[in-house]
């Protein structure tokens, strides 16, 4: 690629540089992105679809007027790469770029502003020119917590994604630390896919997919292999690892408004089933995933006489009892109090979902709040051996928080205490001295008074 430290901006003689010194980075090469290369990049690695990537850059017109600087305003750019949220020249022109790579872009109106431009600014049908720097990227966090990244190979088709219960097809390629471990076609039901020996990471990610796509996934232990690694793989325990997924089929489950109410309690009995399984196997993130599929579908349903709305809320407080013991397995104690206050809602004197919110809240170190969940159990069930220990429990935390509010407080005031003495010894020192000072200033006044003029 070639590169030019100072191109003229002065009409004609800037597209004569980017023609001759420039290549064409357009997919359809049709001369609509041309880039020069000013300052070669740190290594070889590029950006990937979906990246998040950081860039400082610098727009002129032709004749050399500046319109928009990312430098005047001190603070770099961040988009997603790829994804259209900029120019369609800056998707092209990035994706292109090494971290550190400083390049001038020269873009055809319908690659930048287009035939409208943009006023005040860029007159209509303007080509336009951009200085970028890439200063660095990293992949599209998928989860909160940064246990899955995605860094996107190849595009996929279309804007329909896979939801839970599609049936897909993918290729997948597992490695750790470099090593090829698995290697295959397979398919399975999303939501399904550790059945198949397919960790849960990739399960989560496949709903952000297309029909084509060609992702890397890389995933911290939580939605690998665990703390159990995966004997059959070699894969030892708490392992990152990297999938390289291919989507090549799917085929959509039906959304909830696709089944009428019969067809969703049916399906709500099977599905609850599967996710009895896979709590009982402790694979607690495959069950939430289930046991959320029936809330989905019946949460907004009335039903139609007694036996239905019976059946709905016989599934919905199950189902919320069942979520909330799974995230306490999973010490997502939000979770286990929102779930459980789902199932107060439809039933105040709800044993399960009163010790449940009262183990979550002790966990969360709200030992009044939780006494007082434990309490409402004994009012139910004045026999609950578990809820009298848990109470003695708060008791003691809450004893044992006043002890140490107590010694805090205590050595606070102590601090106080020593801190006042040693002001007051300071002030009575300088009272002293003031005293001292005045003594021997009515001396000297009288000692010139009694002087004879």
């Amino acid at each position: 690629m070639t590169t030019d430290q100072d191109l003229p901006m002065d009409g004609q003689p800037a597209t004569a540089v980017f023609a001759a010194k420039g290549i064409d980075v357009t997919p359809i090469k049709d001369q609509g992105v041309i880039k020069v290369v000013k300052r070669q990049g740190v290594d070889k690695e590029r950006p990937m679809i979906g990246d998040k990537v950081t860039v400082h850059y610098t727009g002129k017109l032709l004749s050399g007027k500046k319109f928009d600087c990312s430098r005047d305003r001190k603070e770099p750019f961040c988009f997603n790469v790829g994804k259209g949220q900029v120019l369609k020249a800056w998707d092209i022109g990035v994706l292109s770029m090494q971290r550190g790579e400083v390049c001038t872009l020269l873009c055809k109106p319908e690659y930048a502003y287009g035939a409208a431009g943009n006023p005040d600014k860029i007159p209509p049908s303007s080509p336009v020119v951009f200085e970028m720097e890439l200063l660095k990227f990293e992949g599209e966090m998928l989860t909160d917590d940064g246990g899955i990244l995605r860094r996107i190979k190849v595009k996929g088709d279309g804007y329909t994604n896979p939801n839970d219960g599609a049936r897909v097809d993918v290729h997948l390629e597992g490695s750790c630390g470099g090593r090829l471990f698995d290697c295959r076609d397979v398919s399975f039901t999303v939501g399904e896919a550790e059945d198949k020996g397919v960790p849960h990471g990739v399960d989560r990610a496949l709903d952000k997919m297309q029909k084509g796509e060609c992702c890397l996934l890389y995933l911290k232990p939580k939605y690998g292999f665990g703390s159990e690694g995966k004997p059959e793989y070699k894969v030892g325990p708490d392992k990152d690892i990297v999938y390289e997924v291919t989507l090549k089929d799917f085929q959509r489950a039906k959304e909830s408004w696709e089944m009428d109410l019969n067809e969703k309690l049916e399906m709500s009995l099977e599905v609850k089933r599967k996710g009895n399984q896979y709590f009982k196997a402790g694979r607690h993130y495959q069950a939430i995933i289930q046991y959320q599929r029936i809330v989905s579908w019946l949460e907004m349903e009335c039903g139609t006489g007694i036996e239905q709305q019976k059946k709905i809320q016989d599934f919905l407080l199950t189902s919320h009892l069942n979520l909330a013991l799974c995230f306490l397995r999973t010490k997502d104690f939000t979770q286990v109090v929102e779930n459980c206050n789902k199932v107060i809602e439809l039933d105040e004197s709800n044993e399960k979902a009163l010790y449940r919110r009262g183990e979550a809240r002790l966990r969360r170190n709200e030992f009044s709040m939780a006494m007082a969940d434990f309490q409402k159990v004994l009012q139910v069930n004045p026999s609950n051996r578990a809820a009298q220990a848990q109470i003695s429990i708060c008791q003691s935390k809450i004893k044992e928080h006043h002890e140490k509010d107590k010694k805090t407080y205590a050595n606070m005031f102590q601090k106080f205490a020593e801190w006042d003495a040693k002001t007051g010894k300071m002030r009575r020192r300088r009272d002293d001295r003031s005293s001292m000072n005045g003594e021997v200033g009515i001396k000297r006044r009288r000692r010139s008074q009694d002087c004879p003029s």
